[in-house]
């Protein structure tokens, strides 16, 4: 039972980070191959905080989502007016400096030593101490992401959002501040992709640099890809399926040093495939 509960809060997290990367992809047009970047800042910040100020689970995961909207934000502002195939470079170059800085800021994350002891969360008076505690957390905040997410793209902002990635020329022409709006979506989604860090953090309580590398932004980007770009509904189908997979393989009891590959090998072929067949996804809206 622990191990499905385990399969189910990974599940849940990887639904945030999809969410997140659809609302600035799927809805937005801005691919982003730095979502791992974002992801890791929060996972880092929140364990940090509470390892080294002490500070609650809650707190530390506000203020992990607080630094990475600084950070974010930051680059935002110097990221948006670039175009394109600009846009796309720039957060790829961001998520290799997040990755070289986890892996070689030692004193501070420990780099490939990784960071150990991390409080297990707690939510005020309601200590997680066992996998299905956890779940229902995770769960409940994968349900509010994508609850504020359809509320977003569903408002007289998401119209605006879904304009720009259609004609950034014609919302531009409407008087709409497309540089505006695009800071605002890329700090929300990255933000989202910090809670999901926070929750994975305190529960492994632990973190490592290879976990928020270029090839972990690759596979969110995947996901979306294969749910469907520009729908939450399939952004939680393409987390189910791609999940869901590797897990099945265990069953077939291939030996460790050959499952990582085929799963490598499946998911690029599955890229590939729908790129060229259905780049819409499987119940996308947006064509890529």
């Amino acid at each position: 039972m622990d191990y499905a509960f385990h399969l189910l809060i990974i599940i849940s997290i990887y639904v945030i980070l999809a969410t997140s990367l659809n609302l600035l992809w799927g809805y937005t047009g801005l691919l982003s191959f730095g979502h791992a970047a974002f992801f890791g800042i929060g996972a880092y910040s929140a364990a940090l905080l509470t390892m080294k100020l002490g500070l609650s689970f809650v707190l530390g995961t506000l203020l992990g989502v607080a630094i990475y909207m600084l950070v974010g934000v930051a680059i935002a502002v110097v990221t948006m007016r670039m175009g394109g195939d600009y846009f796309i470079l720039a957060v790829l170059g961001f998520q290799v400096v997040i990755s070289s800085v986890l892996l070689n800021w030692v004193d501070m994350t420990r780099g490939d030593f990784g960071l150990y002891g991390i409080a297990k969360a707690s939510f005020f008076s309601w200590e997680l101490n066992n996998p299905r505690d956890y779940f229902i957390l995770t769960a409940t905040v994968a349900a509010g992401v994508y609850f504020l997410a359809q509320r977003l793209v569903n408002s007289p902002f998401g119209r605006v959002l879904k304009a720009i990635r259609e004609d950034e020329v014609a919302t531009l022409v409407l008087a709409k501040n497309v540089v505006r709006f695009k800071i605002l979506i890329f700090a929300i989604g990255g933000g989202l992709a910090a809670i999901a860090g926070s929750l994975l953090a305190h529960y492994f309580t632990a973190l490592h640099p290879t976990s928020f590398t270029l090839e972990e932004s690759i596979l969110i980007v995947t996901i979306v890809i294969f749910g469907g770009s520009g729908s939450l509904k399939g952004s939680v189908l393409g987390v189910l399926v791609l999940l869901i997979f590797p897990e099945a393989l265990r069953f077939l009891k291939l030996p460790g040093d050959i499952t990582g590959p085929v799963q490598q090998i499946t998911y690029g072929l599955l890229l590939l495939l729908f790129l060229i067949y259905r780049p819409q996804g499987l119940i996308g809206e947006y064509k890529i």
